[in-house]
């Protein structure tokens, strides 16, 4: 088994918070993993990213070559296209549909969406209004999460375990908020 992922967003959307997720449920099945995170000026709504490896045998660079990344998962549309030569042929993007305008020559929404109509495997969900429509606003990434789970070869129970473990320490509200984001997410599923 091995994934490669990489994940990204702009500055506090939670692009860590899946990175932890995945990681945490790939340790408890005893599987290897390197990260690699690039944080912008995540304050002010820079961009983030993370490199996220997880095999069944070890893995010697913490780094994603082009063209290796079986996963992108992307809380903007546009960050998701930035790394589109890291993604193999075969590689999903599962994206949210929303943008978040944090400079001033964002693209137009039709001409992403005609990038992303090139494209064959790709999962897009307004995952903000989801949020807010299901009564989860703070947990938009754990439904683009529950979106990617088939991607990533970890099985969804694993995931819901992981969510369990950690947001413990912030109390079983939130932690069942995120594992219903997470269900909301997996229903989307291709």
């Amino acid at each position: 088994m091995k994934t490669d992922i990489i994940l990204c967003g702009v500055g506090g959307q939670g692009i860590l918070s899946i990175a932890t997720i995945i990681g945490e449920a790939a340790m408890k099945e005893n599987l290897y993993i390197k990260q690699a995170e690039v944080h912008g000026m995540s304050q002010r709504g820079g961009d983030v990213q993370s490199n996220l490896r997880i095999s069944s045998e070890p893995i010697h660079s913490d780094l994603i070559a082009l063209g290796g990344a079986d996963v992108i998962i992307s809380m903007e549309p546009m960050e998701a296209l930035r790394y589109l030569p890291f993604l193999s042929k075969e590689g999903w993007i599962i994206t949210s549909s929303a943008p978040f305008v944090n400079i001033p020559n964002y693209p137009e929404m039709d001409k992403l969406m005609a990038d992303y109509s090139k494209l064959q495997n790709v999962i897009m969900i307004d995952i903000e209004q989801m949020a807010k429509d299901n009564g989860v606003p703070r947990s938009a990434n754990v439904i683009l999460l529950g979106a990617a789970q088939k991607a990533l070869g970890i099985e969804y129970d694993k995931l819901e375990a992981a969510i369990g473990r950690v947001f413990a320490r912030k109390g079983e509200k939130i932690v069942e908020q995120n594992i219903k984001a997470l269900a909301l997410g997996r229903a989307l599923q291709k």
